[in-house]
């Protein structure tokens, strides 16, 4: 904000910026230069008025600008002056002459186009008349908290029309809503052990001051705001927050569900209508069970989700039991990336110590999810992405080229197929230049089997999984070797082997770790070596019997590596 300091201080000529705003009749054009006036502190809030460098009584009667006016603004941004000249034009058409002038005089112009309207005719003509004058154009979308608003389309019209790069382009509502009732939105939030859940949000409408009575409009919950503040970047407590900014919120809330993201928040006394729309649910795309090693941790374990999921609301968990692995979670996560790094916060924040089981996928009985999945890539990568389309039990649907050198390729295939290594496998066959996106279509009917791990003849409940019958095979072997590899050796023979139902499918085993029962015998009869090794042999059938085998985490993520490993 400019101050009385800001306005004393000299500004050097490189920080000096001379700009108009373009924009078709009644897009916002002079309710932004009013806010522009009002955020810089050129004019007080005292003396602000609508409208206010439409002098003329004409101009104020219709709600047009019909002669140019010129403001100076001075702004302070990372303890820097700054002077901003706004040189305001019209909008309508038949006062071109006026914006040929002022435009003359720029160095650069903000394109304000209305967010629920579009690109009109007579905007076109005066960013031609920018573009003559070669300045510099800001894209500004306006008005985006319009019911009808529609920011991405019309970013993509500007972009066809007129050829401008709009993925940097301004969002905003020049529109003062300060005076409404708060809503105030809930974008992330973390819980503090001695504060409570601590709420970032941004308000949208009204104030909020510490010291009030809120309410989040989801929970029904009122707590007292009992400080508010910004992040610069560090917390620092203000008195009030207005519509338009953003900033933290603590009122000793002890319950994580009160103050969910997403949420909005409004006064308690003076409540909103309605809610803001916050953010569509997530879906989780891969699950997987979360068990505590020590089962006195399962509490430990719940509170330890909840609170993750505060500021994680892609993080999916309800209760479940394995005879196996005792009781824990059964957890949906957006992708493999999302579910390690759950884990490694669960485990360095929360000390747990955790056994995460071997991820899969939802099915219905005997029947496999699917989904189509569009992957875009230059065009002398297709053939193998086509061919990890086909591998991976894929349909092929389309393709389009979308550019001369990039295409789009659209495939139906099993959810399960994406669990793995599906994305590294894409960036690998393109050098990383292909990208994807995936959406579920419902399930389909597939000839699918449970592949069983037993382990020392014990069945291993968290290493099943569900795989299509023409893979079983292989895939039991792969598992059978990698887990060959990763369990430790015992002091007995432990045979691994996958199973469907009671066929055994694919086997290893672990030899046995021998100990030199012969070291001390130096001599003697061949008798006195065969009775020590007899001994060893009987001692080693006895363990073999009550032997338990430790299973290392290794071995649990073990499935997820099997695609990768046979493809290479």
């Amino acid at each position: 904000m400019a101050t009385a300091t800001a306005s004393r201080l000299a500004v050097p000529i490189s920080n000096i910026r001379n700009f108009s705003i373009i924009a078709h009749i009644d897009h916002g054009k002079s309710t932004l230069a009013d806010k522009l006036l009002e955020l810089t502190g050129t004019v007080q809030k005292r003396e602000m008025k609508e409208q206010f460098l439409d002098n003329m009584d004409l101009e104020r009667e219709r709600g047009i600008t019909i002669k140019l006016q010129a403001a100076r603004m001075r702004y302070i941004m990372n303890n820097e002056p700054y002077c901003l000249n706004l040189i305001d034009t019209p909008g309508h058409v038949d006062f071109s002459y006026e914006v040929s002038r002022s435009l003359a005089a720029c160095e650069g112009a903000l394109l304000v186009v209305d967010a629920s309207q579009g690109v009109e005719a007579q905007t076109l003509a005066n960013v031609y008349l920018a573009l003559e004058n070669d300045l510099e154009i800001i894209p500004v979308l306006n008005k985006i908290d319009l019911p009808g608003a529609e920011p991405d389309r019309v970013a993509q019209e500007i972009e066809e029309i007129i050829g401008m790069d709009c993925s940097n382009a301004i969002r905003c509502s020049a529109k003062d809503t300060a005076k409404s009732p708060l809503r105030a939105l809930i974008f992330d939030s973390y819980y503090d052990p001695y504060r409570g859940v601590i709420v970032y949000f941004r308000v949208v409408d009204g104030t909020i001051k510490k010291g009030e009575k809120i309410c989040f409009m989801a929970s029904g919950k009122e707590y007292v705001a009992d400080e508010i503040g910004v992040l610069s970047p560090t917390q620092m407590q203000v008195s009030e927050l207005y519509a338009g900014e953003v900033g933290y919120l603590s009122a000793s809330i002890r319950s994580v569900a009160d103050a969910r993201v997403g949420d909005t928040i409004t006064h308690a006394s003076k409540k909103a209508e309605c809610a803001l729309p916050g953010y569509s649910e997530a879906t989780p795309m891969v699950f997987c069970g979360l068990f505590p090693i020590d089962a006195d941790q399962f509490e430990e374990l719940r509170e330890a989700l909840e609170k993750l999921q505060l500021n994680d609301a892609a993080l999916k968990f309800e209760p479940e039991s394995s005879s196996a692995m005792g009781f824990g979670f059964r957890c949906g996560f957006l992708g493999l990336l999302h579910m390690e790094i759950v884990q490694e916060r669960l485990e360095r924040e929360y000390n747990l110590n955790l056994i995460i089981t071997a991820p899969s996928v939802v099915y219905h009985v005997n029947l496999a999810d699917g989904e189509t999945i569009e992957m875009l890539t230059p065009k002398e990568y297709i053939g193998p992405i086509m061919e990890l389309g086909q591998e991976r039990r894929g349909e092929f649907k389309e393709m389009n080229f979308i550019t001369e050198n990039r295409a789009s390729v659209v495939y139906e295939l099993p959810l399960a197929e994406m669990v793995g290594d599906f994305f590294d496998q894409l960036k690998s066959r393109s050098k990383g230049y292909a990208s994807m996106e995936y959406s579920l279509i419902g399930y389909r009917e597939s000839n699918l089997v449970k592949l069983d791990i037993q382990i020392n003849g014990d069945p291993v409940e968290a290493l099943s999984t569900i795989v299509h019958r023409d893979k079983a095979y292989s895939v039991g072997r792969a598992l059978t070797q990698k887990l060959k590899e990763l369990i430790p050796r015992q002091m007995f023979r432990v045979p691994i082997q996958a199973c469907i139902g009671a066929k055994v499918i694919a086997s290893e085993a672990l030899s046995a770790i021998r100990k030199d029962v012969l070291s001390k015998c130096y001599g003697g009869d061949i008798s006195r070596k065969k009775k020590l090794l007899k001994k060893q042999a009987e001692g080693k059938k006895r363990m073999k019997a009550i032997g338990r085998v430790d299973v290392p985490q290794e071995a649990f993520m073990a499935v997820l590596k099997l695609e990768k490993e046979s493809s290479t």
